[in-house]
């Protein structure tokens, strides 16, 4: 089901420049991707996993387009090689938002376990991560997705069960 949220998060992204997004499949994403599909300036290739969604940003980024990739935490893992090794070392400016999975309201037990680990990786990695709770916190995209290219560095925008439940 699309929601107001999902539109607007994708208008930001539109207005921002973005015009090559690539995701793999996320439930809480599900409505922001299905919106994705339906705008048709912004080049949307779906990854099986989400360090090849991050090879795929990075030719983006070298061809001469402005990326972005939708992610869950749960990945995190799989693509810190990837995050230091091309996209920080190359300065790609790379949006990444990211479905929290494994905070309060998780269903699913075993999401738990890299929710606990997400945001320490992201702190090591030395990249800047907004946390959106509530559905006004995502008055702050445009800002971001303007600093991430200023600076030539990736983001997380993560956003966790809450802020899609009151986005209903």
């Amino acid at each position: 089901m699309v929601k107001d949220i999902d539109r607007q998060i994708i208008g930001d992204f539109r207005a921002a420049g973005v015009d090559f997004v690539t995701s793999v499949p996320c439930k809480q994403l599900a409505g922001v991707i299905e919106v994705l599909d339906q705008t048709s300036d912004i080049l949307h290739v779906p990854s099986n996993k989400e360090d090849e969604g991050m090879g795929l940003c990075a030719g983006a980024y070298m061809g001469g387009m402005r990326p972005a990739i939708f992610m869950q935490n749960t990945a995190l893992g799989v693509v810190v090689n990837t995050l230091a090794t091309l996209i920080q070392f190359y300065q790609i400016p790379l949006p990444m938002l990211i479905s929290y999975r494994g905070e309060l309201g998780e269903p699913v037990a075993c999401q738990v376990e890299m929710a606990l680990h997400t945001k320490a990786i992201l702190d090591q990695m030395h990249i800047q991560t907004y946390h959106f709770h509530k559905p006004e916190d995502a008055q702050e995209l445009p800002a971001i997705l303007a600093h991430t290219q200023m600076s030539k560095k990736p983001v997380a925008i993560l956003t966790d069960a809450s802020f899609w439940r009151a986005a209903t």
